[in-house]
């Protein structure tokens, strides 16, 4: 026969290679999946309630180490007792009704009782399709490399419950990993926020409906690790995103300055904290510490975030403005429009903490168009952050330090 194999990715899981054999002349073929990546930190235990006909159809990635079960019919597959397979969970019952239908011939012959029951439970197998009642369906998968599809991907699924654990001694053991990985230190905390997106309920800023916040762990290539927070609401659509930094403040001040020459310079990445102020001299423009809060954007998109916040403030454009001020902010407005690259200007982020970036898209060498200046912050600037009044070395009282 021929055996066929594919590499090949699972949408928001990863690659696995499916392994296909067919024969020409009995016709057989057979289909099974192997994970392409390592044996992952931790193991994986996927709980669905399964309420619809549609749930039936989602995609399942058993590996040969996983087991299946359904509490409601105390059944379950156990790990190693079936090959590694891509399928659906329909597709996953009609494999155990065929593994239990296969032998129920000889079992008729020798123990008919035996094989009563094992028609009756052969039957409650089959109604499971139709969803009546609903039932629960768990893979557990000790390696890690298992996958129940989640059709409203990339947003959460109500219906599935994703938990992550250690594997014990004896699941280890069973997938041939050596003694010094089972006695391993556990997984930094802060290397397991890097590759999750945390979400907890919050209100619409807007509506003050409840709504959700998801936030992340950024690494930003040449600088440092931020905090992005993301907040979306289902009833008014407003979304919003803020950024915050992940260290602490620095030692200096810096003062970030680039010449726009090109229009590719508007793709620049720019992370803005809450303590960065903007300035375009050209413009006579100057955006002072916390306006627009912590964003992490690219320049055009800052650019349209400034034009935002001058067209929709009803205090300069509204009924009550003059028609010079109003004539004044539209040319501003459209000198701003000028600057995404048809007309050359300094774009200047003054950020006391040090916590503001600009890209270089030279990196790592210099970039000819970008400067990057640190200084000693003024007492002014330290009394803004309140590093004056905080003390981190030698606020034991002198009692203490005199015993």
């Amino acid at each position: 026969g021929v055996t066929r194999l594919l590499l090949t990715r699972i949408p928001f899981f990863k690659e696995i290679i499916v392994s296909s054999f067919s024969c020409d002349s009995c016709s057989w073929s057979n289909t099974e999946i192997q994970s392409a990546g390592r044996i992952q930190e931790q193991g994986v235990r996927y709980t669905l309630a399964v309420t619809s006909r549609q749930d039936m159809n989602r995609e399942v990635v058993k590996t040969d180490c996983a087991s299946a079960r359904i509490p409601e019919l105390d059944f379950e597959i156990p790990a190693f007792s079936q090959k590694g397979v891509l399928t659906t969970i329909e597709g996953i019952i009609d494999r155990a009704v065929a593994g239990l239908e296969q032998d129920q011939p000889a079992r008729r012959a020798m123990d008919k009782e035996v094989a009563r029951k094992i028609d009756e439970f052969i039957g409650k197998l089959r109604q499971l399709k139709e969803v009546n009642p609903p039932f629960t369906f768990i893979l557990d998968d000790p390696s890690g490399n298992s996958f129940v599809e989640n059709p409203h991907a990339p947003q959460r699924d109500e219906a599935l419950v994703v938990t992550h654990y250690r594997r014990s001694p004896q699941q280890s053991a069973l997938l041939g990993l050596e003694g010094e990985e089972v006695d391993a230190k556990p997984p930094d905390a802060a290397e397991d926020l890097r590759d999750e997106v945390l979400q907890f309920n919050t209100n619409c800023p807007e509506c003050n409906a409840p709504a959700s916040t998801n936030m992340k762990l950024v690494q930003i290539p040449h600088f440092k690790e931020v905090i992005i927070m993301a907040t979306n609401c289902d009833s008014c659509g407003h979304r919003t995103n803020e950024v915050k930094s992940g260290g602490a403040i620095e030692p200096q001040g810096t003062r970030i300055t680039l010449r726009i020459t090109d229009p590719s310079d508007m793709t620049r990445d720019i992370l803005k904290s809450e303590t960065c102020s903007v300035e375009i001299p050209e413009l006579e423009f100057e955006l002072g510490m916390g306006a627009l809060g912590g964003k992490f954007t690219t320049l055009e998109g800052l650019l349209k975030d400034i034009r935002d916040l001058v067209e929709k403030n009803p205090f300069t454009l509204g009924d009550s403005s003059t028609p010079s001020r109003t004539g004044k902010l539209q040319e501003f407005i459209e000198k701003l429009q000028d600057v995404k690259g048809k007309s050359q200007a300094h774009f200047i982020m003054d950020d006391p903490a040090g916590n503001s970036y600009l890209q270089n898209v030279y990196a790592p060498e210099e970039d000819p168009e970008l400067s990057v200046q640190r200084y000693e912050r003024t007492f002014e600037q330290n009394e803004e952050l309140g590093l004056n009044d905080m003390k981190t070395e030698g606020y034991e009282p002198e009692a203490a330090s005199g015993r």
